[in-house]
């Protein structure tokens, strides 16, 4: 019987260029997923000069910008960081679901892997627990998943 191959990534971010997309809006919760995933890939041997942090307004810009670093080609991996916040109307629904979609759509239009760490939260303390207290630091997982990902493409 032949052996099943299998393909893993390592987390060694050594020699990957970073691109991190992180919203200025909920800035108080985003300044700490911006912060954790830096830890996060310094941690894993990311050169802190091969890492660029592009700030926009906020959760609906995110695709666009994704999309102009994805194109641009000078990046491994892209990191999408910011937080949504449910208000009293349904505008949560509309920024959140879009961003969504927009990022998901930059990421299999273009092959370049997209972190995701765009909080969609009720409430602000759900947004601070995700942002570096009781639930982690999303920022954390998604430059995790990010580095993964990328590994595994080299990969396949």
């Amino acid at each position: 019987m032949k052996e099943i191959q299998s393909i893993e990534g390592m987390l060694n971010a050594q020699n990957l260029r970073i691109a991190i997309a992180a919203t200025r809006f909920n800035d108080f919760i985003v300044k700490n997923l911006i912060s954790g995933a830096l830890d996060c890939l310094n941690r894993h041997g990311a050169n802190p000069e091969a890492i660029t942090i592009v700030r926009v307004p906020g959760a609906f810009e995110l695709p666009l910008i994704c999309q102009k670093l994805a194109t641009s080609k000078r990046y491994d991996g892209i990191l999408a960081l910011g937080a949504v916040i449910r208000g009293a109307t349904p505008h949560f629904e509309y920024v959140s679901a879009e961003a969504a979609k927009g990022i998901a759509q930059v990421t299999l239009t273009y092959g370049v892997p997209i972190g995701f760490g765009l909080l969609t939260c009720d409430m602000i303390d759900q947004a601070i627990e995700r942002a570096g207290s009781k639930a982690g630091n999303k920022g954390v997982d998604a430059a995790l998943a990010l580095i993964e990902t990328i590994r595994v493409l080299e990969q396949i």
